[in-house]
């Protein structure tokens, strides 16, 4: 379905100044826009905390054209117990293993690749291959499956994918040859999402949500979000349906004409997310409390 889009991936995050680094400076992407609440997401966009967080979208370039990552920030939240449900996403960018090299970051090199880990535990594979400048870097996002045929017949008669390729261990799915893939791997056991457990985003036209919502109440399959419109101050409204796999992998379908008014770069992105580490004292008062609290 070339009217539908993939977005993004959320990422929960714990040391917001280390992990800046590693998507700015190791990664090479740019902080697109970034927004600080005062209070939880009605979607539970930043997971099942009431609190004060913030949103920072970061990637290769606007939203409208590349797949990106969303790095929520939850105050008083110093790290995530991983689990085994995201298995990473793969970026061609040989300038990123450069600049790994460069800032000293980790590098575990592997033949064709190299994999980078950000703080917290999420891995990044990076290919050998020079970063290109007319489209995305970014190629695809895998997610362990338990089961691989009940996943791509979700995915697929479901939720609407494309198969692109298939074996008995992985499947590559997608909305548009040019976009971002989902690789479903089957990991052989449980898919355990801890609590560090990201979301996947696909806008669609924003009259297909409903539609998309009673297809997946018909096949009774879970529903985490109904229908609801998300308004964020000074921007546009967004109509959203927050739904999960059968492994449990959380899935936001977001409508897509409001969202491209939402997701606008912001030129003082980067300033805002400066700005708002600056300000958190976060770290100080917990360390006075004996340390922060992990989630």
């Amino acid at each position: 379905m070339a009217s539908r889009r993939a977005l993004h991936f959320v990422y929960k995050i714990g040391d917001r100044k280390a992990t800046a680094k590693f998507y700015r400076d190791v990664l090479g992407m740019k902080v697109l826009r970034h927004e600080e609440f005062d209070e939880g997401c009605k979607a539970s966009c930043n997971g099942p905390y009431d609190g004060k967080w913030s949103k920072t979208m970061i990637g290769y370039g606007a939203e409208d054209n590349h797949f990106v990552c969303e790095l929520t920030y939850n105050y008083g939240v110093s790290q995530y117990e991983m689990g085994n449900d995201f298995l990473g996403m793969h970026i061609d960018s040989q300038e990123a293993v450069e600049r790994a090299k460069k800032n000293d970051w980790p590098v575990k090199d592997e033949g064709d690749h190299s994999v980078l880990e950000a703080p917290g535990g999420y891995k990044f594979i990076i290919n050998h291959k020079p970063q290109p400048a007319d489209k995305d870097p970014v190629q695809q996002v895998v997610l362990a499956s338990s089961n691989l045929e009940k996943s791509v017949e979700y995915w697929k008669d479901l939720a609407g994918m494309t198969v692109y390729s298939k074996t008995d261990k992985s499947a590559t799915l997608g909305y548009c040859e040019t976009q971002a893939k989902l690789v479903l791997q089957d990991i052989g056991g449980e898919v355990n999402h801890a609590k560090a457990f990201g979301r996947i985003a696909f806008s669609a036209p924003g009259g297909d949500l409903p539609g998309i919502e009673q297809k997946m109440k018909d096949a009774n399959q879970t529903i985490i979000t109904p229908y609801i419109s998300l308004d964020t101050p000074g921007k546009a409204t967004v109509q959203v349906v927050i739904l999960a796999d059968p492994d449990g992998h959380e899935i936001c379908f977001v409508g897509d004409e409001g969202f491209r008014q939402l997701s606008a770069v912001d030129p003082k992105g980067d300033e805002l997310l400066n700005e708002a580490m600056k300000k958190d004292k976060s770290d100080e008062w917990f360390a006075k409390k004996g340390g922060k609290a992990a989630a």
